[in-house]
């Protein structure tokens, strides 16, 4: 008997736990199961940590919308087609997206100076600003969550959480689009 579990709407950490969706009952018990347990934990740790960041902020800015904030400010200038892609999500449902932080003066459509039929997603300043405030509201939560946590063990957690980074594809903040400095 399989035990599925599924991750709901596309959630800055929960990306991770898209490798580990599916694991036998047998492997519950185990150290594999110990692990994703471990992970689904913090990983709902730190949705909370980012909803609180987002909370009062002047836009009403949703944490997918965010998410699709920080993959432009990561990534550079794209299509709505590689947004949604990087997403998980469909074409129309990021242009939905986009068409909403547009309205909200978060993003810009602007023409691909090299192929001026293709348009691309950029940052405004606002959103910019947004995102320079709620990271840093972000690393002062985790700052002081990191600092309950034994300096023996943060030295183990550093190549852990490193290597998740890496399995989910989430560029560490000095690859970011050269443009853009947290």
């Amino acid at each position: 008997m399989h035990l599925i579990r599924r991750p709901r709407g596309i959630i800055v950490f929960n990306e991770l736990i898209r490798y580990y969706t599916y694991y036998t009952m047998n492997e519950i018990g185990s150290e594999f199961g110990e692990f994703v347990e471990a992970l689904v934990t913090a990983s709902r740790a730190l949705v909370a940590i980012a909803a609180r960041s987002l909370a009062g902020i002047e836009e009403d800015v949703t944490l997918p919308q965010y998410r699709a904030l920080i993959l432009v400010a990561s990534r550079g200038p794209q299509s709505v087609a590689s947004l949604a892609h990087h997403l998980g999500v469909t074409p129309a449902t990021a242009t939905r997206m986009c068409d909403r932080l547009e309205r909200k003066k978060l993003i810009e459509r602007v023409q691909n100076p090299s192929d001026r039929r293709q348009v691309e997603v950029s940052l405004t300043t606002s959103a910019r600003e947004l995102i320079a405030t709620v990271t840093q509201r972000r690393r002062e939560e985790i700052e002081d969550l990191a600092r309950t946590i034994n300096p023996e063990d943060r030295v183990v957690l550093i190549e852990a959480l490193r290597q998740l980074g890496a399995a989910s594809g989430e560029p560490r903040d000095s690859q970011w689009s050269p443009e853009w400095n947290l």
